[in-house]
């Protein structure tokens, strides 16, 4: 090939991938959203039971979940690695995204006397910080109301074994209680509807 066909080729190839550089766009809300679709499920409604729903948890919960995971000062065995691969500006997309979206309870198989005995706890141990049952998004402690039975106990067992940090007021409400009465408990927020 004759150096000014090279020169041509190179040149144009330049200009081509100049010019798809050039138009590649940010991604949306929606289009990192559907990355998380595969295990928190469409619109953030988990259907597998070890993995948490996250439509509907406010934005500023998100962000600091993510965050927490990004650094690794939150506990997990794959959000830790996924969290990382976000911009904090993709993280508060995402958070906006997730938030304006309902989140969606499935029934699920609970024991009615542990539904009842949770109650109870519910009253005396964690109505102040999960209000409305565990289903308010705006108390910034996470949605419990309605999750999966499986996730809601992965994630206490991280809590009692020190894995993830547990608030203080939390802590001191938690150590007061027997394995009983947590699994009551888990069982009253998987209850909800």
């Amino acid at each position: 090939m004759s150096v000014r066909k090279t020169l041509a080729v190179v040149l144009g190839s330049g200009l081509l991938l100049g010019a798809a550089h050039v138009s590649a766009t940010p991604p949306t809300a929606s289009m990192l959203a559907d990355t998380c679709a595969g295990c928190h499920g469409p619109d953030g409604s988990s259907v597998g039971p070890a993995i948490p729903s996250i439509a509907g948890m406010s934005a500023e919960y998100f962000k600091t979940t993510m965050a927490g995971y990004k650094t690794g000062e939150r506990y997990s065995t794959i959000m830790t690695r996924i969290a990382k691969g976000y911009t904090d500006e993709e993280i508060a997309q995402l958070a906006d995204f997730f938030a304006g979206k309902d989140f969606v309870r499935f029934a699920q198989d609970v024991d009615a006397t542990k539904v009842k005995a949770g109650e109870k706890l519910y009253g005396k141990s964690c109505e102040k910080c999960h209000e409305d049952n565990g289903a308010s998004p705006g108390d910034d402690a996470g949605i419990l109301a309605g999750q999966w039975l499986p996730y809601l106990n992965y994630t206490m067992a991280d809590f009692t074994s020190d894995r993830r940090d547990m608030p203080k007021k939390m802590k001191k409400k938690v150590e007061k209680l027997s394995a009983d009465d947590i699994e009551a408990l888990m069982h009253f927020f998987a209850s909800q509807q």
